[in-house]
């Protein structure tokens, strides 16, 4: 349902070859219809996420096959446009924020279920980076299943997920260590968790870190070659966790993670938008870029390095 005159095509990004970043096209594309229980949104922002570009190069092709053209793009902040079957939850001209595939694009849909309004006070691009990384760090740390009191390792700590993670752990009243470069070390104290440097010795430097207390469970959300000295560290795999060393995860009886549910995307964006509601979210943009220029931002993804969400702004 929609009363608002929409266009039956629009910009998406699309990619009709695995490749390099060059491989994506800004294009006309049908204008997709929301289905039951979804919504359409005109997209304001929508983030780039590292399966984006595994996706893009084919290295998930045993794990996410993708038809060709392929419009990438996991998550948006965006204005609801049109409401498909049985939705009664959103109204049109409502702002948004949620999971929402096909997101590279002028309009996405998405299940309504998973959507939460954004604030007047969260920025757009803010709000287009937060639904994955919320879902993954609720889905993570639901997983190691801790309670009060007890410490948490978080490999990666000031990455996206990571810092996301490092709140929730600590308003659940779980000690964090977390691993980081030395420009990342206050803002992680300033979060709440002691900041270890990664590298070269790093399970030695978490070890001084807890002071005598054991570290009962580790999130690793990035760093190789780590999660054999993660379960020595804690006396066994299973409360490891991984989000982004599947190979490595299986041999050593690791959990990997990839993949939320309608439950953890509602908790994660639920949490979030408390804290942000009591002024101490911390969810870094590291740069906005036009939908045009979806290759560049992807290639900044895949050469890591940066603090917080690359974002696109159609």
């Amino acid at each position: 349902m929609s009363d608002l005159t929409l266009p039956t095509t629009a910009k998406a990004v699309t990619f009709s070859a695995y490749g390099e970043p060059d491989e994506l096209r800004l294009t006309d594309t049908a204008v997709p219809q929301p289905g039951p229980g979804q919504v359409l949104l005109r997209v304001s922002a929508a983030a780039v996420n590292a399966l984006d570009w595994k996706l893009r190069r084919g290295f998930m092709q045993g794990i996410f096959p993708v038809t060709f053209p392929h419009v990438p793009g996991l998550e948006a902040a965006g204005t609801v446009v049109a409401l498909g079957p049985g939705v009664d939850s959103w109204q049109l001209g409502d702002e948004v924020l949620g999971l929402a595939l096909a997101a590279y694009a002028e309009y996405a849909v998405a299940d309504a279920a998973t959507l939460a309004a954004r604030p007047a006070d969260l920025p757009v691009e803010t709000a287009g980076g937060l639904p994955v990384v919320a879902d993954t760090a609720v889905r993570g740390l639901r997983l190691l299943n801790l309670k009060p009191g007890e410490t948490l390792l978080i490999h990666g700590a000031a990455g996206a997920v990571g810092t996301l993670a490092v709140q929730f752990a600590v308003e659940d009243g779980v000690r964090v260590i977390g691993t980081a470069g030395e420009r990342d070390q206050q803002a992680l104290r300033e979060l709440g968790a002691t900041p270890v440097l990664y590298g070269d010795g790093v399970i030695d430097r978490v070890r001084a870190a807890a002071a005598g207390e054991p570290v009962v469970a580790v999130l690793h959300t990035s760093g190789d070659g780590v999660l054999a000295d993660s379960v020595a560290l804690v006396g066994g795999p299973d409360r490891v966790v991984t989000i982004a060393a599947a190979q490595e995860a299986g041999p050593l009886g690791v959990t990997f993670t990839s993949g939320g549910t309608t439950e953890t995307a509602v908790e994660g964006l639920s949490r979030a938008l408390s804290l942000h509601a009591a002024g101490t979210l911390s969810a870094p943009v590291r740069t906005t870029l036009p939908l045009a220029d979806a290759a560049a931002a992807q290639r900044l993804s895949e050469q890591g390095g940066g603090r917080g969400k690359i974002v696109l702004l159609p």
